[in-house]
């Protein structure tokens, strides 16, 4: 894993930057549904997990958008990740109990659907956040499949500096003739704006829509 430092006096956005993170720490949340039909199609098709395909999807669309990759270094620098991975719930239902995995973000969906499965087995024993050594390039995501939500939301009680998205979704069903899932994402306003997170959500229709059987 790679990274840049950020120099806030010559970033466009620093002076905004300095702002929220000075003044106003706040995160928006925001709750779209998502046609999800080619993607379950597609995963059918090549016997993909339905999770592990679309934790790629949201991990490309977020990839591919520099507001999504930003964090802090050790000496409390703000720096830019030259990509992250998804740090995810994995259920097991036998106990209801949950683990924290990381699987590292591939381009190519089979490579990182591949890896996945791998992780998953050589970890099935851990649970909650037994896992060590968690890499800094990671962002949030979590799914709740037993529910079609309206609108999710999660607050980070940290200092106010965790830059990081935070991606849930929820349960799909058909509507229209149309498999919809709701998505959500939680982004600190010093990183991005309503601009970006609506922007976000068009991503990852067009990567599903762009899937091919």
């Amino acid at each position: 894993m790679k990274y840049e430092t950020v120099n806030l006096d010559t970033w466009k956005r620093g002076n905004l930057f300095r702002f929220y993170i000075d003044n106003l720490r706040n995160v928006m949340s925001m709750t779209v549904d998502i046609d999800v039909s080619s993607l379950i199609a597609f995963a059918r098709t090549h016997e993909l997990k339905f999770y592990p395909a679309m934790m790629w999807v949201v991990s490309k669309a977020i990839n591919q958008r520099a507001e999504f990759r930003y964090g802090w270094d050790n000496n409390g620098n703000l720096i830019h990740w030259d990509y992250i991975s998804p740090y995810y719930a994995d259920f097991h239902k036998d106990d209801e109990q949950f683990v924290k995995l990381v699987t590292e973000y591939s381009d190519n969906l089979f490579e990182f659907h591949s890896r996945f499965v791998k992780d998953r087995e050589r970890y099935k024993e851990l649970r909650t956040f037994d896992l060590k050594d968690i890499p800094a390039n990671t962002f949030d995501v979590s799914c709740l499949p037993w529910v079609k939500y309206k609108s999710f939301d999660i607050h980070v009680f940290d200092e106010g500096k965790y830059l990081a998205p935070v991606i849930t979704w929820g349960k799909y069903e058909m509507e229209n003739g149309k498999a919809v899932l709701p998505l959500s994402m939680n982004i600190h306003h010093a990183v991005a704006d309503g601009w970006h997170l609506s922007r976000f959500f068009a991503d990852v229709q067009e990567i599903i829509d762009s899937l091919k059987q």
